[in-house]
């Protein structure tokens, strides 16, 4: 019998073959934390530690609140900075030209590779699997104990295989896939599974939309979720890989799984998740006509540039109705948009360009609603008060859907574009 993704990667770590259900302890390539890192420091100090385990296997990032949003949030970020240059770790990304969202660096500055294993202390780190990597999201203790030892254990997850298969047609996208497939599984039918993408549909993905289907497993329950590293993998990371230990795995063919289903991109429709959770799932013909006050294109789920292009050309020539919020997903991103022409059709539409960060998502700064109103959001979660007021709704949706919306002042069908 075969092994699945999980075991695989999990058996190459623990130095013996494990099996679902199994227990490995391994060593994780890297550990990302972001501003949280403040809390983790404290319990790192409790151990009684006076060094990390391996200050170039930790990587912190800023993005959840910079600039710093209030007094305690700046408080919290000098403890980090200064536990930073205390330990020696390299890998900081502050508020500099290197800078943005946490998952976006993972990825975009080769932390995450094939056959590696990446935690963090973010439940969206499982993105990472979007260029092969064991990617899931740890607690802050477990952070902090990773400091001090090195070392974590896993129980070996169970696996969903998804298959998909066929293309998107014109106005769909990978956002609508994974919100079909959360709408589908809900928020506990992967529960502590790996979740492995197959088929055809994946392989002609480019690895940022791979990248938004592995954020969302989360948001299903799963541990962590991963598509096969190819040659478009490979292609992106090239010279930027920080593992010399990368390794392309993937599962066997005669792998066992807990269960597999199939997707035809070919009948996918736009959609979207209704309030108050992500499973909420509605095509976009039933929610057609819905009014919105703010539209947000950011986070870690779709800020990429293939995002602020789809964005731009759907307004170009045209003006948002509504306040429309646009955080990319790094300085990098945001510099080739800058080139590209594609921030200054955002700003010729109406849009407010922001610096790279999580902006309204965490729900902690820059674009929050207030009692009563809408949102119409590229994000990857829509609970009751998570942008601000639990009196405002959030539907999530794609980039295409979320343009399109803000241009109408209501929720709207990309394909009318």
């Amino acid at each position: 019998m075969g092994q699945t993704f999980a075991e695989k990667v999990l058996s190459k770590a623990y130095g013996k073959t494990v099996r679902s259900g199994d227990v490995a302890i391994v060593e994780p390539n890297f550990c990302m934390s972001h501003e949280n890192a403040s809390a983790i420091i404290g319990t790192f100090k409790k151990i009684g530690l006076k060094k990390v385990w391996n200050p170039d296997k930790i990587v912190i990032i800023f993005d959840h609140t910079v600039p710093a949003a209030t007094g305690p949030y700046a408080d919290a970020q000098k403890i980090v900075r200064d536990f930073v240059k205390e330990q020696g770790i390299r890998h900081f990304y502050d508020m500099n030209s290197n800078g943005g969202i946490c998952h976006q660096i993972m990825c975009q500055e080769g932390f995450a590779a094939p056959g590696l294993i990446t935690v963090g202390s973010d439940s969206h780190t499982c993105t990472h699997g979007a260029v092969g990597a064991f990617s899931t999201g740890i607690g802050r203790s477990e952070m902090a104990a990773i400091w001090a030892t090195g070392q974590l254990w896993f129980q070996v997850p169970s696996t969903i295989k998804i298959n998909v298969e066929g293309s998107f047609r014109k106005g769909v996208s990978a956002k609508d896939l994974i919100l079909k497939i959360i709408g589908d599984f809900k928020a506990d039918g992967a529960d502590y599974k790996s979740v492995e993408f197959h088929g055809t549909g994946i392989d002609a993905m480019s690895v940022s939309e791979r990248m938004t289907l592995c954020n969302m497993g989360v948001e299903m329950g799963a541990k962590n979720a991963v598509c096969k590293p190819d040659k478009t993998v490979e292609d992106f990371l090239k010279g930027r890989t920080k593992d010399g230990s990368s390794e392309a795995l993937w599962a066997d063919s005669d792998a066992a799984y807990d269960s597999e289903v199939f997707y035809d991109l070919t009948t996918l429709e736009p959609g979207v998740a209704k309030p108050d959770t992500v499973d909420n799932y509605a095509p976009i013909s039933e929610v057609t006509g819905t009014p919105i006050h703010q539209a947000f294109i950011g986070s870690c789920t779709n800020a990429r540039l293939d995002d602020l292009r789809i964005a731009a050309e759907t307004l170009k020539g045209r003006q948002v109705a509504v306040r429309t919020l646009v955080y990319p997903a790094s300085r990098e991103v945001f510099a080739e948009a800058m080139r590209e022409g594609v921030i200054q059709t955002l700003l010729d539409a109406g849009c407010t360009i922001n610096h790279p960060g999580c902006g309204p998502c965490a729900g902690v700064y820059g674009g929050l609603l207030a009692s009563g109103e809408t949102c119409i959001s590229t994000a990857n979660r829509n609970f009751k008060g998570r942008m601000g007021s639990k009196d405002a709704g959030v539907y999530l949706a794609s980039p295409a859907t979320v343009a399109w919306s803000a241009v109408q002042g209501c929720i709207s069908d990309p394909r009318e574009v």
